[in-house]
């Protein structure tokens, strides 16, 4: 299967839970246009606080929906953008694409992928024990997030449900994802 956008989403208000929209408008160097993450400089709250002139490594957020299917098997039935995600993809194991891979989304969108996301307690509110559900341990003990990764935008564009999706690696050697 290639890989496809299955939803976009976003917020103008700082929650959890993003509304899917029929189209969003990623603009270069900023983000989502009208989500409350738009920004040259960091957005999230809490690292607002830590240091608001950080540079803004989360302008978009990115989930598989092979994770939301994951997830409903074990009973956490949940919707694009309900876990904050402006872009829903299906057929793209996002997690393992190294730092620097470049999407094409749609005719004209590009994004750059900067790191993981990590999950915070948030998602709880969502459902009990949510938070949990995507952070796992590998068989060497190491933390293993897999609530989507981050991004910035190079190339304005829209983006709808259905746009295809190209994956360009970036040089080697690859670099691994952390959080961003």
């Amino acid at each position: 299967m290639n890989p496809v956008v299955s939803a976009v989403s976003r917020g103008a208000a700082h929650a959890i839970s993003k509304p899917p929209q029929d189209s969003i408008r990623l603009l270069a160097d900023l983000g989502v246009e009208g989500d409350a993450h738009l920004g040259v400089t960091v957005q999230h709250l809490s690292r607002v606080a830590r240091d608001p002139s950080q540079p803004n490594l989360r302008q978009v957020h990115l989930i598989h929906a092979e994770l939301h299917d994951q997830l409903s098997a074990r009973g956490f039935a949940l919707l694009p953008g309900q876990m904050g995600e402006n872009i829903t993809t299906r057929g793209l194991d996002v997690l393992a694409l190294p730092t620097g891979t470049r999407l094409h989304l749609g005719a004209d969108a590009v994004i750059e992928v900067t790191g993981l996301r990590n999950p915070c307690l948030q998602l709880n509110g969502l459902y009990p024990g949510l938070l949990a559900a995507v952070v796992d341990r590998d068989e060497q003990g190491n933390i293993v997030r897999k609530a989507g990764v981050m991004g910035v935008v190079l190339v304005d564009g829209d983006v709808r449900p259905g746009d295809p999706i190209l994956v360009e690696l970036g040089p080697r050697p690859y670099r691994p994802l952390e959080p961003v």
